[in-house]
C-alpha cells in the first residue's frame, strides 16, 4: 500500500483525538484502516506496545461513527483466547469512544456473562461484541445465528498466533467459515506477536479456494528499539542439575527491589510455588508480591490481576497464564526462571515489559542448571538476531470437525455437500477429503458402524430432501452444554490392592486403602507390572478400574518407571538445533560462563562432543548397574517416547533394563547386563517407530486417555447433562469401554484416528522422534567409558533425583553430586 497521511484516511474527529493526547497515528494503524475500508482482510504483526489493539478497532470505530444509529446490527466481533482480556479490552475501548462522543455500543460476552444478557444479545446485539471462541460456537449453533450475523462487517482475532495452533483455533476456523457464509462481505483483522512464518496466519484469515494464493494482506509494525536480554549466572557455582533455580532467588529478589514491577515467569506451577515461597521468606522489605497460575482459584487470579492493574504489586510470580493478555504499563522487567523452551515464547514474555515502542523491553534469563545455560544463551542470541522458531503444519482435528457438524445441525438443517464446501474453506481443513468428512458426518448421525445400534449416539437425522437436522431439542441442549475443546483432566486415586483377572484381563479389584492421587501424565507412561515410587513406597502397578489405580507393594530395589514431572512446554526444534551447534563448536563457547565452557572442554577431553548430525551414546558401569546415556537434545517428550521404545528393545536383547530417565537434552537407561558390546545401530534403528510403537500403544493407557479427550470433544461422551454433571470416574469408565469395543470391531473409527493423531503430535511427539532417528541414522558415536563423563553427571543427577526415596533430603543428592564429580575426575 502506498503511504498515506492521517489527514487522507482518518476523519477529523479521530485526528483531533490523537492530537489531544500528543499521539501520532502509526503507519501500520493507518495501513490497517485503509485496507479495511477497502474490504480487505489483514494480518498485523507488531510487538507489544505497538498499538495493535487500537489498529484492529480503528476501522470499525471510523465506520460506526458515520453510520446511522437506527440502521445498525452487530458490526464487529472481537475474539480473544482469554475471557479476562475481552473484558479488559471492553474497558479500554470505552475510553476513546466516550472521549470522541462516538455513538457506539460495546459489550462483552463470556461464560461469566449472566444468562439474561446473553439471551438479549442474540436479538438486540451491541455494535461491537467482545467474546471468546467458545461463545462464538454457541452463538452460531443457535437458530438465530443467520439473523444475528448477516450484517457482520468485521471480525478481529487477537493473539492469533496462540489461537491458530490449538483445537480452539481449529474450531474457530470452522466458525469463521460459517460466518463467511452468513456474511459474505465480512473482513477479518488478525493481531499477532512476531512469528517466524506469517503465511499460515494469513491463510487462516480468508476463505480458502483450493490454491495457495488465498492470503490476507500483511502489515508489519516494527518496534523502535530491540529488546534487551541478558543471561543471569549469579556465581561460578552453576548447578549441575535441578530445575528450581534456588541458587538465583536472592539475586531475583534484588532485581525486584530495583525495578518498578517485575514479572517472574516459571515453566511449571510447582516451580512457581517454590519460587514464590522462597521470595516471600526473604522478603524483609515487605514488598507486595503476588502469585498467578492456572491451578489457583479464579477469584484469587482476578484479585492479582486487579492489583497489578492498580499498580499495587511489586512483582508477580507466574506461569504461562500471563504469557499473553492484559497489558500492564508499570511492568519494566521480565525474569524467566528456567530455560524458555522457544525463542518465540521468549519474545512473547519479553513483550510483557515496557509497553512502549520507543523503549526496550527488558528480560533476564535465569538458567537452573548447566544444560539450561546452553539453551538460554541460544535463546538470547536468537532474540538478538531477530530469529524465531518455525512451527510444523498440523491439519484440523477430526474430533473438532465432528463437534462442529453437530453444532451446525443445531442451528438449522444443512445439505452435506454445502457444509463440506464450507468446511474446506477453513485453512486447517483445506486438505480434508470428502471421504473423511463423510466419516465424521456418519459418526454424528450414528456413532459409527460399531455403535449404530445405540440410539444415544445419534445426534442428527436425515430429512426427505437430503438435508441433515438435529434429532430433537434435547440433543441441541446437550450440544450447548458440552461445546468447546478444553478438557479438564481428572486425577486418579492410588489404592493398595490387587485386581482379580479373568482370561488375562483385570476385572474386579480387591482391597483399596487409598494412598493418594496421581495425575494422568504419569499414568499414561505405565503398563501393568511396572514399578514406581509413590508416598515413600516402592509400588507395582496392577491396573486401573474407573478412576482408581491399583498397586501392590514391591520388593524391587529400584523403580522400573521413575516418576518425573516434566516442563509444560517442549523444547523447540529451533533451539535444539542451536544447542547442538553450540556444543559441537568451541568457537561459540566464548558466550558461555567459564564453568560451562570448562565443562564442555572436559567432555571433549574425556569422551566426545557430537557434531550436530551425530548422536553420542555413552556406556559405562556404576553402582552395579550398566548405563546407556545418549544426547539427542530433542526435548523431554521425544526422549520419553524414545526411552520407552529403546527399553523394550533392550529387553528383547536380554539386557534386563530396569528403567529410564528422559530430560530435555539427554536420555539415560539403566540395566543389569552390560550393553557395551551391542551394535547401537540396531538399538536405535528408525524401525523403532514400527512394531515396537504399535505394541507399546496397544498396552499403554495413553491411547485410552487421548481417546477419552477426543470422545468428549466430538460429543460421543457428554461431560454435562441437563440437571447433572458427569463425574470424571464415569467419563473414563465410559471411554475405556467404548475404546475397547472400537479397537475390536472398528479400529479405523474416526475417533480412534483422532486419538492417534493427538498422541502422535502431542504426547509422543512422533514427528520429532522420527526426525531424530532419521538425522542420526548412520551417524552414531558409541563411547565405551570406564566412568561417568562430564556431560553425564547432570543426567545421572536427574536419574538419581527420580529414583531416590521420598523421605530422602537434599543432602543425599549433594552427596551423589560429589560422588559423581569425583568419579568423573578419575
Amino acid at each position: 500500500m502506498a503511504e498515506h497521511s492521517a489527514q487522507e484516511v482518518l476523519p477529523e474527529r479521530f485526528q483531533n483525538w490523537f492530537a489531544a493526547r500528543g499521539w501520532h497515528p502509526r503507519a501500520h494503524q493507518l495501513e490497517i484502516l485503509e485496507n479495511s475500508l477497502n474490504g480487505r482482510s489483514t494480518l498485523l504483526i507488531a510487538p507489544t506496545g505497538g498499538g495493535k489493539t487500537l489498529a484492529g478497532f480503528l476501522p470499525s470505530l471510523v465506520e460506526l461513527s458515520a453510520a446511522p444509529k437506527n440502521e445498525r446490527s452487530l458490526h464487529t466481533l472481537y475474539i480473544s483466547p482469554l475471557k479476562a482480556l475481552a473484558v479488559d479490552i471492553a474497558r479500554n475501548l470505552e475510553a476513546p469512544v466516550d472521549e470522541m462522543g462516538l455513538p457506539v455500543a460495546i459489550e462483552s460476552r463470556t461464560g461469566d456473562t449472566i444468562q439474561s444478557v446473553r439471551q438479549r444479545q442474540r436479538t438486540a446485539p451491541p455494535d461491537i461484541l467482545l467474546t471468546t471462541p467458545e461463545q462464538v460456537s454457541l452463538l452460531l449453533a443457535h437458530p438465530s445465528a443467520e439473523t444475528l450475523f448477516s450484517g457482520l462487517r468485521c471480525v478481529i482475532l487477537d493473539e492469533l498466533h496462540a489461537l491458530r495452533k490449538s483445537k480452539r483455533g481449529d474450531l474457530l476456523s470452522l466458525d469463521l467459515a460459517r460466518l463467511w457464509t452468513l456474511a459474505p462481505g465480512m473482513r477479518t483483522i488478525g493481531l499477532s506477536a512476531t512469528v517466524d512464518d506469517p503465511v499460515p496466519l494469513r491463510r487462516y484469515l480468508v476463505p480458502q479456494d483450493g490454491t495457495d494464493e488465498a492470503l490476507a494482506d500483511l502489515v508489519i509494525g516494527k518496534g523502535e528499539v530491540s529488546p534487551k536480554v541478558t543471561v543471569l549466572t549469579p556465581d561460578d557455582d552453576i548447578p549441575w542439575s535441578g530445575h528450581s533455580g534456588r541458587h538465583s532467588f536472592e539475586k531475583i529478589y534484588d532485581l525486584i527491589r530495583q525495578h518498578t514491577t517485575t514479572l517472574v515467569f516459571t515453566n511449571t506451577r510447582s516451580q512457581a510455588e517454590v519460587c514464590f515461597q522462597e521470595l516471600w521468606r526473604m522478603n524483609e522489605d515487605a514488598l507486595p508480591i503476588g502469585l498467578h497460575h492456572g491451578s489457583l482459584d479464579r477469584e484469587q487470579r482476578e484479585r492479582t490481576e486487579a492489583a497489578m492493574a492498580a499498580g499495587q504489586l511489586k512483582a508477580v510470580v507466574c506461569t504461562a497464564t500471563l504469557d499473553m493478555g492484559i497489558d500492564w504499563g508499570a511492568v519494566d522487567l521480565c525474569v524467566c526462571l528456567g530455560a524458555p523452551k522457544g525463542a518465540a515464547r521468549l519474545v512473547q514474555r519479553i513483550g510483557r515489559s515496557n509497553h512502549r515502542m520507543d523503549e526496550p523491553s527488558e528480560a533476564i534469563l535465569v538458567p537452573a542448571n548447566r544444560f539450561e545455560v546452553l539453551e538460554c544463551v541460544a535463546a538470547k542470541q536468537a532474540v538478538d538476531q531477530g530469529l524465531l522458531d518455525g512451527e510444523p503444519y498440523n491439519e484440523g482435528a477430526l474430533d473438532v470437525l465432528c463437534q462442529h457438524i453437530w453444532g451446525m445441525a443445531a442451528a438449522e438443517p444443512f445439505f452435506p455437500d454445502r457444509l463440506y464446501e464450507e468446511v474446506i474453506s477453513a485453512a486447517p481443513y483445506r486438505f480434508l477429503t470428502r471421504e473423511t468428512f463423510d466419516e465424521a458426518l456418519d459418526f454424528v448421525a450414528t456413532g459409527g458402524y460399531a455403535m449404530r445400534a445405540y440410539d444415544r449416539f445419534r445426534r442428527i437425522v436425515k430429512m426427505p430432501d437430503g438435508r441433515m437436522r438435529i434429532k430433537d431439542a434435547r440433543t441441541a441442549q446437550l450440544y450447548r452444554m458440552n461445546a468447546g475443546t478444553i478438557v479438564e483432566l481428572p486425577v486418579y486415586n492410588v489404592r493398595l490392592g490387587r485386581m482379580a483377572r479373568k482370561d488375562g484381563r483385570p476385572t474386579v479389584a480387591r482391597g483399596g486403602r487409598k494412598l493418594g492421587t496421581i495425575e494422568e501424565w504419569f499414568l499414561s507412561q505405565i503398563t501393568p507390572g511396572d514399578t514406581f515410587i509413590f508416598a515413600g513406597e516402592m509400588l507395582r502397578f496392577e491396573g486401573v478400574q474407573n478412576m482408581d489405580v491399583y498397586v501392590t507393594k514391591s520388593q524391587a530395589d529400584e523403580p522400573k518407571i521413575p516418576s518425573w514431572q516434566g516442563a509444560k512446554f517442549p523444547l523447540s526444534s529451533f533451539l535444539a538445533d542451536s544447542v547442538r551447534t553450540m556444543v559441537s563448536d568451541p568457537a561459540t563457547w566464548r558466550a558461555l560462563p567459564g564453568p560451562v565452557a570448562e565443562w564442555l572442554g572436559l567432555q571433549e577431553a574425556k569422551s566426545y562432543l557430537p557434531k550436530p548430525h551425530e548422536l553420542l551414546i555413552e556406556t559405562f558401569e556404576r553402582g552395579g548397574k550398566h548405563y546407556v546415556v545418549c544426547y539427542p537434545f530433542d526435548g523431554r517428550i521425544a526422549h520419553q517416547s524414545l526411552g520407552t521404545l529403546v527399553t523394550r528393545r533392550l529387553e528383547r536383547m536380554g539386557m534386563q533394563p530396569l528403567g529410564f530417565c528422559p530430560t530435555e537434552y539427554a536420555l539415560s537407561v539403566w540395566m543389569r547386563k552390560d550393553p557395551s558390546s551391542l551394535d547401537m545401530n540396531e538399538v536405535f534403528e528408525p524401525d523403532l517407530l514400527g512394531e515396537d510403537l504399535d505394541l507399546w500403544l496397544a498396552d499403554a493407557q495413553l491411547m485410552k486417555r487421548t481417546f477419552r479427550n477426543c470422545a468428549m470433544i466430538a460429543g460421543m461422551i457428554e461431560r454435562n447433562h441437563p440437571g447433572q454433571e458427569k463425574s470424571g470416574r464415569q467419563v473414563s469408565f465410559s471411554a475405556g469401554l467404548i475404546y475397547d469395543v472400537l479397537r475390536e470391531h472398528q479400529p479405523d473409527h474416526i475417533l480412534v484416528k483422532a486419538a492417534w493423531n493427538d498422541a502422535a503430535a502431542g504426547f509422543l511427539d512422533i514427528r520429532r522422534l522420527s526426525d531424530l532417528l532419521g538425522r542420526v541414522s548412520g551417524h552414531l558415536v558409541h563411547k565405551r567409558l570406564k566412568r561417568v563423563s562430564p556431560l553425564a553427571v547432570p543426567v545421572m543427577m536427574e536419574a538419581g533425583r527420580e529414583t531416590i526415596q521420598a523421605a530422602a533430603n537434599e543432602a543425599i543428592l549433594e552427596e551423589l553430586e560429589a560422588e559423581l564429580l569425583q568419579e568423573m575426575q578419575g
